[in-house]
């Protein structure tokens, strides 16, 4: 079958997954992954591979799975994406591969992301993999270090040890993952996916070393110098959160989004007192934001029992940034917008405490340099949302930790690090890419970066070899 209608995925009710942590889709059924497989046209020209950051070989391994060849479409995944299971589940395909699928021009483009997703699954399940560490034949003795285990760090080390280097990887937190540990919640994401994935790196060869920060427990020039790295990729991401600066922003019950989902994805208060990380959750709950951090915020409130879970967005819903399938579970798990409405203060009681969020409608004026419509206040239209607690999800910018530790590093007035055409940074044998580069991005181009800067830094060493 070519075209047809595009298969849709199998999901909890909205009901039931509101009260727990459990993978919103359930993923696809063998059948019916070969059904979506078999509506691809297999293009000469596949324009879908241009919309990938990493160029996938979607046809091929497509195609693989439309005649049932499951280990055959996790190889040619894997030659090019390293966390497919990631991938599947948290791009945004709609703005990517699945937006140059020729069959969307008329009807549905094929559902590329889910496809992937299930051959992830079903590799993972049925032990399809086949991963070695590299040969004596092209073990190198070069040392390369990572900084960050985020899907840049995590793309650039099995590059790299793939290509036969010794490999480690520095996390600042107890547990790698970065970004995909701490910021995105189970039920998007679910965190042993993630530990597979990082522990087939491990079976390449990867040395992990967490609880180890960048610029105290060692600088760069430590690890140049006296741990004897030939080359070093910095992968840290964009951890420093944004807040408005408007007044009571010290409040209780206050939470950057990035504070608030690690304590609940990374050290598990969705369980407490079984897991000893507590975290404060109030009834009338207000998300600041309109991105995927501020939805998943917002969903994460509900599980852990808000009664009424607001997003505060200051523009329409046509400029959401978030995924259109996000937008649609929030609303359908009784998440509320309060879309046209901005922040003026957070107001508090005499302990200290949330008890409100003074808001100004909002009107759209003309385009601003993003292309989206510039919201402008209404004046006199000041109302006071009942709520409790308040998250701030607009944005996360660049930790400066180590650019104080590393004075050459050259970053920009925002504190993102400046790289070449390369990902070389202003440092010799240092490179760069991710979030801690472009600023909050998506997953697949932080992986892009990292396979980038692997081939930069596979060239480097060989030089310096």
């Amino acid at each position: 079958m070519r075209g047809g209608m595009r298969n849709p995925m199998p999901e909890q009710a909205a009901e039931v997954r509101k009260h727990n942590f459990d993978e919103v889709a359930t993923g696809y059924t063998e059948k019916t992954a070969i059904d979506e497989a078999q509506r691809c046209l297999n293009c000469p020209k596949p324009m879908c591979v241009t919309g990938c950051p990493v160029n996938v070989y979607i046809p091929k391994f497509i195609h693989a799975v439309s005649e049932g060849k499951f280990a055959e479409a996790i190889a040619i995944l894997k030659q090019k994406n390293s966390l497919p299971a990631v991938c599947g589940r948290v791009c945004p395909q709609e703005s990517q591969c699945e937006s140059k699928c020729i069959l969307g021009i008329k009807g549905e483009p094929v559902a590329i992301g889910r496809l992937e997703r299930f051959v992830a699954d079903y590799a993972r399940t049925h032990n399809l993999e086949k991963i070695t560490p590299a040969s004596a034949g092209v073990a190198k003795k070069q040392k390369v270090a990572i900084i960050g285990s985020g899907p840049s760090g995590l793309t650039a080390a099995g590059d790299l040890a793939k290509l036969g280097y010794q490999v480690t990887i520095f996390e600042a937190l107890h547990a790698a993952g970065g970004v995909l540990m701490y910021g995105i919640p189970p039920f998007r994401l679910p965190k042993d996916i993630v530990q597979y994935e990082i522990k087939n790196l491990e079976r390449l060869g990867v040395k992990i070393i967490p609880n180890a920060i960048i610029g105290k427990t060692f600088t760069i020039a430590d690890l140049m110098q006296e741990e004897g790295f030939a080359a070093v990729y910095i992968g840290t991401g964009a951890g420093l959160p944004h807040f408005m600066h408007i007044p009571g922003e010290n409040l209780n019950g206050v939470y950057a989004a990035n504070e608030f989902l690690t304590r609940v994805n990374l050290m598990g208060a969705y369980k407490f007192p079984q897991v000893a990380t507590p975290v404060y959750v109030g009834k009338k709950v207000a998300v600041v934001g309109g991105g995927n951090v501020a939805m998943d915020a917002a969903r994460t409130a509900m599980r852990l029992g808000a009664e009424h879970v607001y997003i505060v967005y200051r523009r329409g819903e046509a400029e959401l940034p978030a995924r259109k399938e996000e937008v649609g579970h929030a609303k359908a798990e009784g998440i509320e917008f309060k879309l046209l409405h901005n922040p003026a203060q957070i107001l508090g009681n005499d302990q200290g405490w949330v008890t409100g969020l003074e808001c100004i409608q909002m009107e759209l004026g003309a385009p601003d340099a993003s292309g989206r419509r510039s919201p402008q206040e209404i004046p006199g239209s000041n109302f006071v949302l009942d709520v409790d607690m308040v998250v701030m999800a607009i944005g996360q910018g660049a930790n400066p930790l180590l650019k104080q530790t590393t004075p050459d590093l050259n970053v920009t007035k925002r504190g993102n690090i400046v790289v070449d055409a390369t990902e070389a940074t202003s440092i010799p044998g240092v490179f760069a890419g991710g979030d801690i580069v472009t600023g909050a991005a998506t997953v697949i181009s932080a992986m892009g970066a990292g396979k980038k800067a692997a081939q930069a830094m596979d060239a480097y060493l060989q030089k310096q070899a």
